[in-house]
């Protein structure tokens, strides 16, 4: 965080470390922006205090969607599933694929992979996998595509013969991770793509935490006298159209400034 350029840093998370950057306790300013990743009771906190400062996103609980075919090893595609499920109670896990052996494998393999975990991990994941797991035999990629798009996961695997084609085709995710040689648990701890990610189908119309977050647009408006001749007009026959007399008088008071020997239509 030093080398990055923090200014300050404070060794303290949870509720904790929002509430005191959004109040700017401990010394510290209030910040404008919440951005970061953090349990059920973070996320909460950050939607409790959007519109007293910025979020970048509320997310959670966490997803996975294998898109898988008869290429796919069913003990890797399991233990992906098995991988994201232990992070609670409510952690979907979704299979699509065309081919329904692998389909077969993956329901008989992921319940004995998550008997062997340690007992916490053991009744997260399988409260989500009894709850929220998934496994959806398609008859075609197109469908396969469409049920993908329509779920818009936080984390997407893809694990076919045509990978490229699936990457090309997918419109809607958090991040995608093409081929089995990468996992969600590389993006979660060290490969380095963000994993702070939209979830229950945020993935539709928004990506993850990114620079962009910490960019903020605005505008500038400049026009010249001339252009009021009909910029002037227009807006004051619109305004007068949505009864928005005060917002017409201001093209009306231009146009008799800068125009005084014309005559304008201003009524709509």
């Amino acid at each position: 965080m030093d080398l990055c350029g923090a200014d300050k840093i404070l060794a303290l998370g949870g509720v904790q470390g929002i509430a005191a950057m959004a109040f700017g306790l401990f010394d510290s300013p209030r910040v404008n922006i919440l951005a970061g990743p953090g349990n059920r009771f973070v996320a909460e906190a950050k939607r409790l205090l959007f519109g007293e400062v910025g979020i970048d996103l509320f997310a959670g609980p966490t997803e996975i969607l294998i898109i898988a075919d008869e290429f796919a090893d069913p003990e890797i595609v399991s233990v992906d599933i098995v991988g994201q499920a232990e992070h609670g109670l409510d952690s979907p896990a979704w299979l699509v694929t065309s081919d329904s052996t692998l389909a077969n494998n993956v329901m008989k393999r992921v319940p004995e992979l998550i008997e062997k975990l340690p007992e916490v991990q053991k009744e997260a994941a399988s409260a989500a996998w009894r709850d929220y797991g998934e496994v959806i035999l398609c008859s075609s990629d197109k469908e396969i595509i469409q049920i993908s798009d329509s779920y818009a996961p936080e984390h997407l695997e893809i694990q076919t013969k045509n990978n490229e084609w699936f990457r090309d085709h997918l419109n809607n995710y958090g991040s995608l991770f093409v081929g089995e040689e990468t996992t969600v648990a590389f993006g979660d701890k060290c490969s380095g793509t963000n994993h702070i990610l939209p979830t229950k189908g945020a993935g539709r119309y928004t990506g993850g935490l990114s620079v962009h977050k910490f960019i903020k647009v605005v505008t500038t408006q400049r026009m010249t006298k001339l252009a009021n001749r009909d910029v002037a007009a227009v807006t004051a026959r619109i305004s007068r159209l949505e009864g928005m007399e005060a917002h017409a008088l201001t093209g009306d008071a231009r146009l008799a400034k800068y125009f005084p020997d014309e005559t304008f239509q201003l009524q709509p």
